[in-house]
């Protein structure tokens, strides 16, 4: 279009017309949302015939959620760091407690990850070349916390339309929750446009995710913590087990650094050795040094005049 000139101006206005409606419509869709999904949970809410009790059951679902992640963030986790690394979990905690608080308060494990970067590489002094290949990875594959979240949803759902799960559709939905995990975008409420998956598996009302939209901004802080917490671990193992791996190809880069500095020296010896020692022939003069005279060897003599004359 560049080489079209003043022939590709129309194209250029088309895109940028388009571009233009295109960002007024998200910005109205963005203003007009809370409306829309009050309205959903407004009529969820009214078709309701016993509200006490639906509103004791997610409560329920909500402590069951947040018990879960503490166990998993808190107990399985940490012990699993301890049983590869053999370290205090708890002070690898407190180096990533900026990122985890970062994380609770943007819901999102990529908006973190410049947060988890720092530290990791300051506080718990992870080489680079791991935290640059796992954490992104992880922002975007490991989503534990939200597999938790999404298979605490579907059996809460299923309870409460009174639905009863045998082992093989429980097991299904372990299975589609991790899936599905995986999948999600490291975005705020992700896991509810993912859950659609895990209701259609095994028969469920998909019209009842808009119940559980009234306490998921809460709970998605929560999973997302989770998330970034998992990433950390991950991380912290994977650098304790390639340590030996990196610290040899550092020790084989250096020796391959020095070889290379000798050689250089050696060469620029010998070509400054030549260039001053050379046979002084009848006549003949050396190449000029300013403020050198005549410089007799055993064998050679060299012969030096001043470079400027004043």
């Amino acid at each position: 279009m560049g080489k079209m000139g003043d022939q590709a101006k129309l194209m250029a206005d088309f895109f940028n017309i388009l571009n233009e409606i295109i960002m007024r419509l998200v910005s109205m869709i963005m203003w007009y949302s809370p409306l829309g999904i009050a309205s959903l949970i407004c009529g969820k809410i009214a078709g309701i015939k016993d509200l006490e009790t639906v509103a004791r059951q997610l409560g329920m679902y909500m402590i069951t959620v947040i018990v879960g992640l503490v166990i998993h963030g808190g107990m399985i986790l940490p012990l699993i760091f301890f049983s590869i690394t053999r370290k205090n979990p708890f002070k690898f905690y407190a180096g990533i407690f900026q990122a985890w608080i970062t994380a609770l308060g943007t819901a999102s494990s990529a908006g973190t990850l410049p947060v988890t970067f720092r530290c990791l590489e300051e506080n718990l002094k992870i080489d680079k070349r791991v935290t640059r290949f796992v954490l992104p990875i992880g922002a975007t594959i490991n989503m534990d916390g939200t597999a938790l979240y999404e298979a605490v949803a579907a059996i809460f759902i299923a309870q409460m339309n009174d639905v009863s799960l045998d082992a093989g559709q429980i097991a299904t939905v372990s299975l589609t929750a991790t899936l599905a995990s995986v999948g999600a975008a490291s975005i705020p409420s992700a896991g509810l446009v993912t859950m659609l998956l895990i209701l259609t598996a095994v028969g469920l009302p998909t019209q009842d995710i808009s119940l559980l939209i009234a306490v998921d901004w809460l709970l998605d802080r929560m999973r997302t913590s989770i998330n970034v917490v998992g990433d950390s671990f991950g991380a912290g193992i994977i650098y304790h087990l390639s340590k030996e791996e990196l610290a040899a190809i550092d020790a084989k880069h250096d020796t391959r650094h020095d070889t290379k500095d000798g050689t250089d020296m050696v060469n620029l010896h010998m070509m400054n050795h030549e260039s001053i020692k050379r046979p002084a022939r009848e006549g003949v003069n050396a190449p000029p040094f300013s403020g050198y005279a005549s410089l007799p060897t055993d064998e050679y003599e060299v012969q030096v005049e001043p470079s400027l004359h004043l």
